[in-house]
């Protein structure tokens, strides 16, 4: 079998999710959209399942896979519903949707819905975003059309921040002034609170957080160093398959974007920019075999890739390089090539997943 592999520590990822509602104190959404970030929805949310208050998705279809995979209890849509067929599943499968534009509140004033039956309903505000959500001072009015119309048993606010992971600006504090000032005297919850938010943003804790970035390990401020906290829950890693030795003045893969200085020994290792690992990573990228760091060398491939063995004597074939995991933020790696964890986490295909913890 190709020596390629995504690790996923299921124990690290409720060690996170710990660490999140501790912070919190509130309730904390566990989000597993994107398939957890890449690192496999069902898995995450069955781990969590006795642990997590709740689990949001991207979108509807997202719920449905999680639901008739088993999960229970509380689901949110953040995007909410795309047309009526939608609203009808949130109805059956008792997930939760994001109401976030006037054709979303029609429909829910058109919906047909069993005696006795409700929806619990999340209102989002535009606070300074200005993607999706109504404007504060539409607020009021869609709460009371919500609820005069029969449909709606429990709403809960919320709005989602644009820079709170940028501690250096003042963006995040007016965006929670404009949510107060917008549901003052409002019945219902209120869920603020992001990853970073929950990390650095006390004055944003409500009733609900919303943990992404953070429960996959990664620190929502500052994605390129390890937070003392957090624990990485992917290990993405491969075998070196094969050696080689470079001569002074010999180049290395296609474009010949290395070319050796002195004499150095090349690992070639199974995992290449098909399985997730970017392509735009340089020469110097870091990576960590046999308990050290050493260096991506060359372009990365499409199935393989190489790393300097030259001052690592007891490696070689065999031994296993990882890419990101515990030793190498995957922040770290992102920063190098220009894009947020995020994307690469969800990049990641082709590769064997293995679940432990």
């Amino acid at each position: 079998m190709r020596p390629a592999r995504a690790r996923i520590d299921l124990s690290a990822l409720r060690h996170n999710y710990g660490v999140a509602r501790q912070t919190h104190g509130g309730q904390v959404m566990a989000v597993l959209k994107a398939n957890g970030y890449g690192h496999g929805a069902i898995p995450c949310a069955q781990a969590l399942q006795q642990t997590a208050d709740g689990f949001a998705v991207a979108f509807v279809a997202e719920g449905v896979a999680l639901r008739e995979a088993g999960i229970q209890g509380s689901l949110l849509s953040l995007e909410g519903c795309f047309d009526m067929d939608e609203l009808q599943q949130c109805v059956v499968l008792d997930i939760w949707p994001v109401v976030h534009q006037l054709a979303q509140v029609e429909q829910i004033e058109r919906l047909d819905l069993p005696a006795g039956r409700s929806l619990h309903v999340w209102l989002k505000i535009d606070t300074g975003m200005h993607r999706v959500g109504f404007a504060p001072d539409a607020v009021a009015t869609i709460h009371r059309r919500l609820l005069e119309s029969g449909k709606v048993g429990q709403i809960t606010f919320m709005t989602h921040f644009a820079q709170a992971d940028d501690l250096a600006v003042d963006a995040t504090r007016l965006q929670i002034e404009r949510f107060n000032q917008a549901t003052a005297g409002l019945e219902g919850g209120r869920s603020l609170s992001n990853s970073a938010a929950i990390q650095a943003w006390p004055a944003a804790y409500g009733n609900w957080g919303r943990q992404g970035i953070s429960l996959y390990g990664v620190d929502p401020v500052d994605q390129t160093r390890s937070h003392p906290e957090l624990r990485a829950v992917m290990t993405l890693e491969a075998g070196i398959f094969a050696e080689r030795w470079l001569e002074p003045g010999d180049a290395l893969s296609y474009g010949a974007t290395f070319v050796a200085e002195r004499r150095t020994r090349i690992g070639l290792v199974a995992l290449g920019y098909a399985d997730g690992y970017p392509r735009s990573a340089p020469t110097g990228t870091a990576v960590w075999v046999r308990g050290q760091r050493t260096r991506l060398v060359g372009r990365v491939c499409m199935d393989m890739l190489m790393v300097d063995l030259t001052d690592l004597p007891e490696a070689g074939s065999g031994d296993w390089v990882e890419f990101w995991g515990p030793h190498i933020p995957v922040g770290e790696i992102a920063a190098a090539v220009g894009t947020i964890s995020y994307e690469l986490l969800c990049n990641v295909k082709r590769v064997a997943f293995e679940y432990q913890g």
